[in-house]
């Protein structure tokens, strides 16, 4: 009989304990874990502008002091990727039941190895809006272009290509809108603006997040 209770005991803690541990290992996982501890002690308004994606947003620190006026929610985290993103939905997107969601992501993607192609980029782009409008219909969506750097310049090419396959998407959409910051980092010469990183020479210091906050500002809403 003993053997048979233990038995059991070890069965339910496999059941419950090996999901948990499973979930651990997955990208990120302490980030996300990080937001819903946060949101359990106090869940941030309802009716907010969402920003969520990649790291770019994360590291925007002050970005609700640069909208005054308007309630912000950051949940960009890591280096995430799209699938990275459309897999936390539940947990960054829909809890916040915001009124706009902003999007940085799409970057990280073409550094995988093999990296996707343009293509494949933006058709992951375009599942996660679906995603967002099969779950929160005709919520206004801002796509954030991918960003150049002096540390990604290599990729320049393959960046230009996929913000221009993003924006087609968008162009046949409703609700959704494709803010252009890549042209605004480039010096006369074509090239990342030199003085608007930080210095890994991949993420933006205050001059960078200042041109991001000229391209957004009048896109987000009331």
């Amino acid at each position: 009989m003993k053997k048979r209770i233990t038995i059991i005991k070890m069965f339910f803690l496999i059941w419950f304990i090996m999901p948990v541990l499973h979930a651990q290992d997955k990208p990120f996982y302490k980030e996300i874990e990080a937001f819903r501890k946060s949101d359990s002690i106090q869940m941030p308004d309802s009716n907010a502008i969402l920003f969520t994606g990649s790291s770019s947003f994360r590291m925007w620190k002050d970005v609700q002091k640069a909208f005054p006026g308007k309630k912000i929610i950051n949940r960009g985290f890591g280096g995430s990727s799209i699938p990275h993103v459309i897999d936390y939905a539940n947990d960054i997107i829909f809890p916040y039941q915001p009124k706009q969601v902003v999007i940085y992501v799409g970057e990280n993607d073409l550094t995988a190895n093999p990296p996707p192609t343009p293509a494949e980029v933006a058709n992951r782009v375009d599942s996660l809006f679906n995603l967002i409008h099969s779950k929160l219909p005709g919520i206004p969506i801002v796509y954030v272009s991918i960003k150049p750097s002096i540390a990604r310049q290599s990729l320049m090419p393959q960046m230009v290509q996929t913000n221009k396959l993003i924006k087609e998407i968008i162009d046949q959409k409703k609700n959704i809108v494709f803010v252009d910051v890549y042209s605004g980092m480039l010096d006369k010469n074509g090239e990342p603006k030199k003085d608007i990183f930080l210095k890994d020479n991949l993420h933006m210091n205050a001059k960078g997040y200042k041109i991001w906050k000229k391209a957004l500002k009048h896109h987000l809403k009331k």
